[in-house]
């Protein structure tokens, strides 16, 4: 009985088998069909999402160099570290390893990852950390720990040429000078690449170059290296000596506008952190402007020249050394009677140079001052230049146009002035400034003066430098040096005050044919010296020396002069 019965259950079995593996079999069939056909897309970007990642490649800044090829800025490669959020929080005993080798708090580290979404895949710890800890960062093995190649900017010639050139970001991008004007040229464009990564997520193999990275361009600039060293140090020590607040040079080619260096004390060093608040980093020849007190004066002559009030042979009467507009007495440090055109620069009279001012129509005065380029832009681009301010003449007092003359009631950046001086060397023609550097033929400019008006006054200007001049500390051996001393008060609420000035001197050589125009402005020299001829002319004296050198410029002076001992120039008029 037992045995009938098996024999009769067994083919029942055998069939459900049959029925249950062939089921089985139809869903496993069935579920690979849908997975490699319904859900094949989804599952080839599930794969790569876990074992290919795209990363991207940073691309070289674009060099900087002066003028003759020598670098001024540079970008080098440095790795930073970045971290997968959710795979470091699972690894919480790494987190105070990896601090220790970023000398970094755990906390700031706990705080950036909780901070960061669940789905991050990606956070910055640290930017541009030095190779010494990025080995150590690499060797800690950490999974979701990773170094990322960047670049970093380096200035070879540090704090020297650090308010033309600038300053770029973390993200190596270009926030102030240069670098940030020419921020397109220089940056070029990042590239991308996919790579394979392993189970700890480690780049083990580059699949493909999604997009090749592009590097930036060179940008030749104007400054001539040399020459940026020489000024830097000369300004330097003339604001350390007279114990000033601060100082500005501009060295400029007269034909062509270009700056061959400009410096500012304070510094700052641009391979440093940033400096923050202490104004080291504003590029004070550039964005401050400031009254030029008698450096104005040859244009005031200039203008009169020209517009035909004066003529150069006429002579002023300045005595008895004051001369009342309306409420304002105008003074001159001594009664110097009667001068020529010449001797009202050469003593830089205040009354003098009133006197002629009042001759012209103040609005045709104001059309030849603002063709100098006082009150417009210089063309430079150079960011957050300052114009300055230059009122109109219809909107001229009678008091207003006596200041002006010799250099109150208007503003202009040192930059300005070097162009405008370097109208006057440019036999009248005012050029365009740049900072980067111009064809040999590329002089351009417009003519705001008749060549021989800017001659003339070129000739009266040579009459400062000499004995009884108040720029006789400006003298250059072996050269013709035609400039002016300036010193101006600086304001105050409700007027100017009586012990601090800027000091100023503005002049060019050779003087028969000028090559270089330069500025010195040292701001509130202290102590007993703070006339211009005192305090700024021997700056311009040594950087006019140094560059004329460095340039290979043919002597002009017939016959060398002495070297000038001792102070001078205190005759410096405000």
């Amino acid at each position: 009985m037992k045995r009938g019965t098996t024999a009769l259950i067994q083919p029942w079995r055998r069939g459900l088998m049959f029925v249950l593996l062939g089921g089985m079999a139809v869903v496993v069939w069935g579920r690979a069909w849908q997975l490699q056909v319904h859900e094949q897309d989804f599952l080839v970007k599930q794969g790569v999402a876990r074992h290919q990642r795209t990363i991207p490649v940073p691309a070289s800044r674009g060099r900087i160099l002066d003028r003759n090829g020598s670098p001024l800025a540079v970008s080098t490669p440095i790795s930073s570290v970045w971290v997968e959020p959710q795979k470091l929080r699972e690894q919480p005993v790494s987190v105070g390893q990896l601090a220790n080798a970023l000398s970094l708090s755990e906390q700031r580290i706990q705080d950036s990852l909780d901070a960061a979404s669940d789905s991050s895949e990606f956070l910055y710890l640290a930017r541009h950390v030095n190779p010494r800890v990025a080995d150590q960062v690499a060797a800690l093995k950490i999974k979701g720990v990773h170094l990322q190649r960047e670049f970093r900017r380096y200035y070879p010639a540090g704090e020297v040429a650090s308010h033309v050139l600038g300053a770029t970001n973390v993200d190596d991008r270009g926030i102030e000078g240069m670098e940030k004007l020419w921020d397109e040229l220089l940056a070029g464009s990042n590239g991308a690449r996919r790579v394979m990564r392993d189970l700890k997520g480690r780049a083990f193999s580059e699949v493909e170059y999604i997009e090749r990275e592009r590097p930036g361009g060179e940008l030749i600039l104007s400054l001539d290296r040399r020459i940026q060293y020489l000024a830097f140090r000369e300004l330097k020590r003339a604001v350390e000596a007279h114990g000033a607040l601060s100082g500005s040079v501009v060295v400029m080619r007269a034909q062509t506008g270009e700056v061959l260096a400009l410096a500012n004390q304070p510094a700052f060093n641009p391979n440093a952190p940033a400096q923050r608040g202490d104004g080291s980093r504003r590029n004070r020849a550039v964005t401050d402007p400031l009254e030029p007190g008698s450096t104005i004066k040859p244009f005031t002559i200039a203008a009169a020249l020209q517009l035909g009030v004066i003529d150069a042979a006429d002579e002023i009467e300045t005595a008895p050394g004051t001369f009342g507009v309306g409420r304002l007495q105008v003074r001159d440090f001594r009664d110097y009677g009667t001068l020529s055109l010449e001797g009202v620069l050469k003593k830089s009279s205040n009354v003098g140079v009133t006197k002629v001012s009042l001759e012209a129509d103040p609005a045709q005065m104001w059309e030849v001052l603002n063709d100098f380029g006082f009150g417009r832009d210089t063309g430079s681009l150079f960011p957050g230049e300052n114009f300055g301010v230059l009122r109109h003449g219809t909107d001229w007092r009678r008091i207003e146009q006596a200041t002006i003359a010799y250099g109150y009631g208007l503003s202009a950046t040192p930059l300005q002035l070097a162009r405008a001086y370097a109208a006057l060397g440019n036999d009248g023609v005012l050029p365009e400034v740049s900072f980067v550097r111009k064809a040999e033929d590329e002089a351009g400019g417009v003519r705001v003066l008749e060549k021989d008006v800017a001659r003339s006054v070129r000739r009266m200007l040579e009459s400062v430098v000499e004995p009884g001049g108040t720029g006789e500390r400006a003298r250059v051996a072996g050269y013709r040096v035609a400039g002016k001393t300036g010193t101006s008060r600086k304001p105050a609420p409700g007027g100017y005050r009586d012990d601090q000035y800027y000091a100023f001197f503005a002049g060019m050589a050779p003087a028969s044919q000028p090559e270089l125009v330069i500025v010195v402005m040292i701001d509130e020299p202290s102590g007993q010296q703070y006339y211009g001829g005192e305090v700024a002319a021997p700056a311009f004296a040594s950087i006019m020396a140094g560059s004329l050198r460095v340039l290979g410029v043919p002597m002009d002076a017939i016959e060398l002069p002495e070297q000038v001992a001792g102070d001078a120039g205190v005759e410096s008029a405000l």
